[in-house]
């Protein structure tokens, strides 16, 4: 494996687009990006579909998607004309959490939200990463206290995997410049003030002045506003 500070070092000043370059001309089809087709995750698609026509791209299907977010995936499938695999969880392991703890179990507490998120998230992202080398993210700094400390090269011991976060210095207006100026698609609810969008009964618009994640799991404390997805 690399050494992940000296990719630190080398990637300190190099704009996102090479470094998903250097990755992918290094890695190929081992380095994947996982997209919840945040406005991240597309501007990254964006990149990705310039530098390969067939690029390794998925998402995780919870059950529990919006309605906008559906569209989006179809959406973001024509306009780049590429495959996108999705992952869905157990229904076995669903039925069993869904007859014991209830349908809406995330709203009782932070335990029974994860496990609700370990099932429908964490489960099959182990499964879509199976094999891969390198995980792609659209990971920002600023998007979280959860996620100040994060580098653009990261080792994730927990699967195993080269992490590569190339947005994460970027701030948001740098994301909405660059979807506007390649006329990138994005998710609809962004406009109704959603700006981080998950499974539809845990996430909420924001005020004008809010916190990005503000709309995620709003009843619960900022510094356990992960899903699991994202810990080192």
């Amino acid at each position: 494996m690399q050494d992940i500070e000296e990719l630190n070092n080398l990637f300190e000043k190099t704009d996102a687009e090479d470094i998903l370059k250097y990755f992918i001309g290094k890695y190929g089809n081992k380095a994947v990006l996982s997209s919840s087709f945040s406005i991240e995750d597309q501007v990254i698609t964006h990149m990705l579909s310039g530098i390969n026509k067939d690029p390794e791209i998925f998402t995780l299907d919870t059950g529990r998607l919006p309605y906008e977010t559906y569209n989006l995936i179809d959406k973001t499938i024509e306009h780049y004309n590429i495959k996108i695999n999705v992952y869905f969880p157990d229904y076995i392991a669903v039925e069993e959490m869904v007859k014991e703890k209830g349908v809406n179990l995330f709203y009782n507490s932070v335990d029974d939200r994860k496990r609700c998120c370990y099932i429908r998230k964490v489960v099959p992202l182990k499964r879509a990463l199976k094999d891969k080398e390198v995980w792609i993210t659209g990971l920002r700094k600023e998007q979280s206290v959860t996620r100040e400390n994060l580098n653009i090269v990261e080792y994730d011991s927990g699967y195993k995997i080269i992490k590569v976060n190339p947005l994460i210095n970027w701030n948001e207006e740098q994301i909405w410049d660059f979807i506007k100026k390649n006329n990138v698609p994005y998710n609809q609810l962004y406009k109704q003030n959603y700006r981080s969008i998950g499974c539809a009964p845990c996430t909420r618009p924001v005020q004008e002045d809010g916190n990005i994640r503000d709309g995620r799991w709003w009843w619960e404390n900022h510094d356990s506003k992960e899903c699991g997805l994202h810990i080192k």
